[in-house]
């Protein structure tokens, strides 16, 4: 089995920063790309990051450079430092990946449980 924990959620104030952690464990082989996204209230799911394995990151138009995604394959953990955080941020973040097991040597994409991410005005 392969599990993906978030941390690092929580309350700030606006123009106060975040860094979010995604943890990955289990029969893990390798982590292929990484991705962090978020939902606010009443609204789709969105991609916030993504970042491949060689280090290649996108990012949504949304966050305006505000956002860093970054990676430590030697830990299987995924990051996203969130800095200048505006109203508009507030959402549960989600971490997603792309998992090559150990035990069954094929890709598959995983979903951690979600953070709560609050900016206040």
């Amino acid at each position: 089995q392969v599990q993906l924990v978030e941390s690092g959620g929580g309350l700030v104030q606006a123009g106060g920063s975040l860094r979010l952690s995604c943890a990955a464990s289990g029969s893990i082989f390798r982590l292929s790309a990484m991705g962090w996204y978020r939902q606010a209230p009443g609204k789709q799911r969105e991609l916030v990051a993504h970042i491949t394995r060689d280090g290649s990151t996108n990012y949504a138009d949304s966050v305006n450079g505000r956002f860093a995604i970054s990676r430590d394959n030697a830990k299987n953990t995924g990051y996203l430092q969130m800095n200048s955080l505006k109203p508009e941020d507030t959402a549960v973040y989600y971490c997603n990946a792309d998992v090559v097991r150990s035990d069954y040597y094929t890709s598959r994409n995983y979903w951690g449980q979600g953070t709560q991410v609050t900016v206040s005005s």
